[in-house]
């Protein structure tokens, strides 16, 4: 019988490992043209050592019994020790194997006659992860449980030597079966609760029932009454032990965070609703959404075309509708030209002082957007048709990162703008860098919001030097 428990424990092991290697080759093969595949990788591999304590229920001689009946649970003792090895070929569903000794005998104080009685087993049984099988890993975090299941061969061995003498009250009846083998077999079930300490260790406390189908001897030793039994035997052990999980991944494989096909492809779609949303923002509330709108700084109320600019017919750097109500404010339409080119003037100059023409930045980025190239246009016809106006550049950063780096950024931008109206022909004498810092003025969790305050700014100034020098060449 040793030699045949020999052989099935290597030849299942031999089996499970060659599963084990064809499992690996389908997962590194992956068809480039499927793009459903998804390599989850966790370690498949667990060991376990146990020790508990198993009971024999059924059969028994007339007094003999295991558990002791002035305690309410009975008394428990260490007599089962055992270790064992698991494979998941899923994340849900795996084979386990494993090797137990038993010394089942009656417990102390109890009113049983002696008896003992040596059993050796192996099981191989189906393991199912229930905390995956019932999507619930996130609720029980660091706890698990297991449930398992199988076939398990045994074999038993009775190790009194002498029978209880009821008409002696002595143990004086040599036992006939006394170190007499029997083999056996039957069904394991059983259910295991584990808590996870390290990254790839963990408790586990087990309870399986066992039922054998070709037990020939009761739990004491001695011959079963066959007319009562009909060669049948229970048995139920607790047990609490260790498990190792081992592969390349640090993590216990039966909590490796698994993202199944599906999980993808919604993460997949959240991210594309998260990127249209962000496309459809409209900062400046032109009816425009960003993705399209080309002057995402247009004013509140004022016309604007398909690509959100607001509209200039007659270019002259007012929109129309403005340009219209000026137009109309004035009674005297002889001095409507001369009032419009100077309300424009003093117009622009309000739109950019307020804050309504900037240059905007990406995260960490100095070189202003491709969308900021009209606002710096804005300022320099500005000071193209204003030579004796300076101007202040403010630059800006959001909250994320640290506040010198934040504060050299922001001065960054500004002379990254100055050198762009610099080499637009502007003379560096009209331009101020001037470091504004961080803007903590709207939510830091928000991305959309911290794009507003990436930017640089425009004080516009009359500058007394420059209209000094111009009535000089005058």
């Amino acid at each position: 019988m040793k030699k045949s428990l020999l052989l099935l424990t290597f030849s299942l092991l031999a089996i499970t490992n060659g599963i084990a290697q064809e499992k690996d080759k389908k997962e590194i093969s992956n068809d480039a043209n499927d793009a459903k595949i998804v390599k989850n990788t966790y370690n498949k591999w667990t060991v376990e050592v146990i020790a508990g304590q198993s009971k024999g229920i059924k059969p028994y001689s007339d007094g003999y019994f295991s558990s002791n009946p002035e305690h309410y649970f009975g008394t428990f003792k260490f007599n089962n020790f055992g270790a064992g090895v698991r494979y998941m070929f899923s994340p849900k569903f795996g084979i386990k194997l494993d090797f137990n000794s038993d010394l089942l005998q009656n417990s102390n104080g109890s009113e049983s006659f002696d008896f003992k009685m040596q059993q050796y087993r192996i099981s191989v049984q189906g393991v199912i992860n229930s905390a995956r099988l019932f999507n619930i890993e996130k609720e029980l975090g660091r706890f698990n449980f297991l449930i398992h299941g199988g076939l398990q061969v045994s074999q038993r061995t009775p190790k009194n030597e002498n029978l209880y003498n009821k008409t002696t009250k002595l143990y004086d009846i040599s036992n006939p079966w006394y170190n007499h083998t029997e083999d056996d077999g039957g069904v394991v079930i059983g259910i295991s609760p584990e808590f996870r300490v390290f990254k790839d260790f963990s408790v586990i406390v087990d309870y399986s029932m066992f039922l054998n189908f070709r037990q020939h001897y009761t739990w004491n030793g001695v011959q079963a009454d066959r007319a009562l039994y009909n060669l049948t035997g229970q048995m139920s052990n607790i047990s609490v032990g260790l498990t190792y999980s081992f592969g390349k991944d640090d993590l216990h494989g039966d909590w490796a965070i698994i993202t199944s096909k599906e999980m993808e492809a919604l993460d997949a779609l959240d991210k594309k609703i998260g990127e249209l949303e962000a496309m459809m923002n409209d900062v400046d509330k032109d009816g425009v959404p960003d993705y399209l709108d080309v002057e995402n700084n247009s004013i509140a109320g004022v016309a604007v075309d398909t690509k959100g600019r607001m509209i200039d017919i007659n270019k002259n750097g007012v929109p129309d509708e403005l340009e219209k109500y000026l137009a109309n404010s004035y009674i005297d339409k002889s001095e409507i030209n001369n009032t419009i080119e100077g309300a424009n003037s003093e117009l622009i100059k309000k739109l950019i002082n307020e804050g309504y023409v900037a240059a905007y930045f990406e995260f960490n980025v100095v070189k202003p957007t491709d969308m900021s190239s009209d606002g710096i246009g804005y300022v320099l016809n500005y000071l193209r048709a204003n030579p004796t106006a300076s101007v202040d550049i403010v630059g800006h950063a959001d909250e994320i990162g640290r506040t010198k780096y934040n504060e050299k950024l922001a001065t960054n931008r500004a002379n990254a703008v100055k050198d762009i109206l610099i080499k637009s022909g502007i003379n560096p004498y009209r331009l101020n860098v001037i470091p504004g810092g961080i803007d903590k003025s709207v939510d830091p969790k928000s991305p959309e919001a911290r794009r507003l305050v990436r930017k640089v700014t425009f004080k516009i100034k009359y500058n007394k030097i420059l209209s000094i020098l111009k009535k000089q060449s005058l």
